[in-house]
């Protein structure tokens, strides 16, 4: 896929967010309890733990709201945990193939090729107030008034897309062109930067169409920066199964249950703020995932032709 690039430099959060709280005290000799077990069994690697996070909205909202969760995991583990906000779904992959990365929460798709790559293991997603698996959809919207009535009438016209690997900024509207038997190349294909960034080229009137993703929507209709009434959406995808919080394949056993444990222990309130951002309302506990939650994302990389090189 010609259209692909591949990036491989990681970028940290503006001030990476190092969250340690009461946690970091019980990495110490002197620490007692749950976390004062953890510490003693080896359990902090180099003294804390790195948790890399896909991009998936502008790292200006998810700092805040990954410091929330992180500090909440730092004190179940008694480890302080270090958060990123990465570049782009290719350097996450690449960050935790090179042991650089302990925890990474993936994109769907981006999961597909770490898992590959890298041998990320999945072990909690975000779940509903019900206690089920939380999901989103992909779309396409155009203007109100647009001539654009469906997939094929994109022929010719500009659409903008979200970034390059993305699951439902770029592979499912990429997909539901090919089911309407358009190429890429019958498309003006404009990769905006990310989801806002597309959403933004809509509304300004720079493309013809753009994917909008329902979490970017349900955020952008809450902030007031997109009014449904003067848009139309064309295409929308089958639900996708949210982000998986996935770790190393290297890490420790003791590592791996702990993590799996201190995760899926933290409370609706621990994870609301990302689950805001995830479109998970109302939200609900961690719950666990595998590999096979995301079969669905393995499928369409192979319809795809996809490989870790298009990520």
């Amino acid at each position: 896929m010609s259209s692909f690039r591949r990036v491989s430099r990681i970028l940290p959060l503006a001030a990476a967010a190092s969250v340690a709280l009461v946690a970091l005290t019980a990495c110490s000799s002197g620490a007692t309890g749950t976390a004062g077990a953890t510490a003693a069994s080896g359990l902090c690697p180099n003294g804390k733990l790195s948790f890399g996070i896909e991009p998936f909205e502008s790292p200006d909202k998810l700092e805040p709201a990954y410091q929330v969760l992180a500090s909440a995991l730092s004190e179940q583990l008694g480890c302080p945990v270090d958060v990123q906000i990465v570049e782009d779904y290719s350097a996450e992959v690449l960050a935790m193939q090179n042991g650089k990365l302990d925890l990474g929460q993936f994109g769907p798709l981006g999961f597909v090729f770490a898992s590959k790559q890298a041998g990320a293991e999945p072990i909690a997603s975000f779940g509903t107030g019900d206690g089920k698996l939380s999901s989103y959809t992909a779309g396409i919207w155009v203007p109100k008034d647009s001539p654009i009535q469906s997939v094929a009438d994109l022929k010719g016209k500009g659409l903008a897309l979200g970034s390059v690997g993305s699951t439902s900024g770029d592979a499912f509207p990429r997909f539901a062109l090919r089911q309407a038997g358009l190429q890429d190349a019958d498309v003006n294909l404009d990769y905006a930067g990310g989801h806002p960034e597309a959403l933004l080229a809509l509304t300004n009137g720079t493309v013809d169409a753009a994917e909008i993703n329902s979490q970017t929507l349900a955020t952008a209709v809450a902030d007031g920066t997109f009014k449904k009434d003067d848009f139309r959406q064309v295409w929308t995808s089958d639900a996708i199964p949210n982000d998986p919080i996935t770790i190393r394949p290297d890490a420790s056993p003791e590592l791996k249950a702990a993590v799996h444990d201190a995760l899926l222990g933290l409370s609706s309130d621990d994870v609301a703020q990302v689950g805001k951002y995830l479109d998970v309302t109302p939200p609900g506990p961690l719950i666990p995932v595998t590999v096979d939650t995301y079969r669905p994302l393995f499928d369409l990389a192979r319809t795809m032709g996809l490989t870790e090189k298009d990520v």
